[in-house]
């Protein structure tokens, strides 16, 4: 048996995990239950901090016109895709981490002492070095949609469902548990153990990639897929 794949997360997010999948051969279906949306924020001077420390594009996608006062300053960047990002809105890339913000605080040498980090109103908390002052502003949020009957009949046949932050896994098991959605019939592949851990028990299988990347969790998608719907783990 060869369950469906599944993307939930928001555009332009899940486009892009769509066109990853067809690249590896995988046959990803888009359904979204998210949408990213600006909320206003309060936007430091640029004389206020030494540099940018980014987790997402969407920082880059919603952050409004104050982001054009902070053109040419050093960025710390989670992924490629974050970065490319910031590039596009005139930053400079200091560096490009590939283990989550918080390893790039614990790796890179010679961090500036002031660093802006714009997020998400979901954020994982984020622990500075000594020495270094992490101011953190909200300039986006996640609005969570409910699941179209289209998608729950597609769910009830059994699929993969791939979960790419604590937010969606936790709006997905809720959703599946108002309307009724058996969670033996579905398998998660999780993009790290914290977003396994918050959709719960119950599922057919939960595993999480081995890096919190893309291609790792396609990978691991890629595996699971094949796997038999009583599978554990």
């Amino acid at each position: 048996m060869t369950l469906p794949i599944i993307a939930i997360r928001p555009e332009p997010g899940c486009a892009a995990t769509i066109a990853a999948g067809r690249e590896a051969g995988l046959a990803i279906e888009s359904w979204p239950l998210f949408e990213v949306r600006p909320v206003a924020w309060d936007a430091p001077l640029p004389d206020a901090f030494d540099a940018l420390l980014l987790g997402s594009a969407n920082a880059l996608r919603h952050g409004g016109a104050a982001l054009a006062a902070y053109r040419g300053k050093p960025a710390y960047a989670v992924g490629e895709a974050t970065a490319d990002a910031a590039r596009a809105a005139g930053l400079e890339i200091a560096a490009i981490g590939s283990g989550g913000l918080q390893a790039v605080l614990d790796t890179e040498a010679g961090l500036p002492p002031r660093l802006l980090r714009i997020a998400g109103a979901e954020h994982v908390p984020l622990t500075a070095p000594g020495g270094v002052t992490l101011l953190t502003r909200i300039a986006y949020e996640s609005v969570a949609l409910p699941l179209a009957p289209e998608l729950t009949e597609r769910l009830a046949e059994g699929a993969l469902v791939l979960l790419h932050s604590a937010a969606a896994a936790r709006h997905f098991a809720g959703e599946c548990s108002r309307l009724g959605v058996a969670r033996e019939k579905l398998a998660l592949a999780a993009l790290g153990s914290r977003i396994a851990t918050a959709a719960g028990p119950g599922w057919c299988a939960v595993r999480s990639a081995e890096q919190p990347r893309e291609a790792a969790l396609l990978a691991l998608a890629a595996d699971m897929c094949h796997e038999p719907p009583d599978a554990t783990d």
